[in-house]
């Protein structure tokens, strides 16, 4: 095994996201400046792609419970709050970016924002983003929750809150949990019923995104 100190310096994971950007980067590379060190025998990069291998993927490891991610060679508690630490401040800073910016000049934070939020959770839930004359957004909150496969939606109470946080227009997002994001047609039906009941108080639906293993969204299907 030679060591990375001793790779060619565009190859070496550090010296490459420096000079390329971390979009220069593989999975692998990635992982292995997280994980820092290798083991007896391995670089980090080799650790690294072995973990991949193992879990499957970079989104499956970071989605591993606990338990099924402290199993994994050279990892353990100590990684397990580190990476849900760096997770978190990834979803915080795309929300600080979104209440800076108008959220519909940056659709694809918007998208994975909502993805950070909602993929993967093991029942329904629907989100709103309220949003201000200019779209910036004023706050996001869920509102209902469900079982596995369903959540009722309340149009009163999300008119409700639309005046409570003095919005101007709403993006709605709700989960399938069973990771097909492909629109209903009680997904539908809902959404014509809260655009028709937000439109009594001037307030304009902007979009429904549907997360699942891809997000959907209504206004790019023509569905608003």
């Amino acid at each position: 095994m030679i060591p990375i100190k001793n790779w060619p310096a565009d190859e070496r994971p550090r010296e490459k996201l420096i000079l390329r950007g971390a979009q220069a980067l593989s999975d692998a590379e990635l992982l292995a400046i997280f994980l820092r060190t290798g083991t007896r025998g391995k670089t980090a990069v080799d650790l690294a792609r072995e973990l991949l291998h193992e879990f499957g993927s970079l989104r499956a490891l970071f989605e591993a419970d606990e338990e099924h991610f402290c199993e994994g060679n050279g990892l353990g508690q100590a990684k397990y709050v580190q990476l849900q630490a760096v997770l978190e401040m990834s979803s915080r800073y795309l929300k600080e970016r979104l209440d800076r910016g108008a959220a519909l000049s940056d659709p694809d934070s918007v998208r994975f924002y909502l993805s950070t939020r909602l993929r993967d959770r093991p029942a329904e839930v629907f989100a709103c983003l309220f949003l201000d004359n200019r779209h910036h957004v004023l706050q996001y909150e869920e509102l209902f929750q469900g079982t596995i496969d369903s959540a009722t939606v309340h149009p009163r109470e999300v008119v409700r809150n639309a005046i409570k946080h003095n919005a101007a227009a709403v993006i709605f997002a709700h989960n399938h949990p069973s990771g097909i994001a492909e629109p209903s047609q009680a997904d539908e039906r809902i959404t014509q019923k809260l655009k028709d009941a937000l439109a009594l108080i001037d307030v304009r639906v902007l979009d429904h995104f549907v997360v699942g293993e891809q997000i959907v969204s209504f206004a790019e299907r023509g569905l608003l």
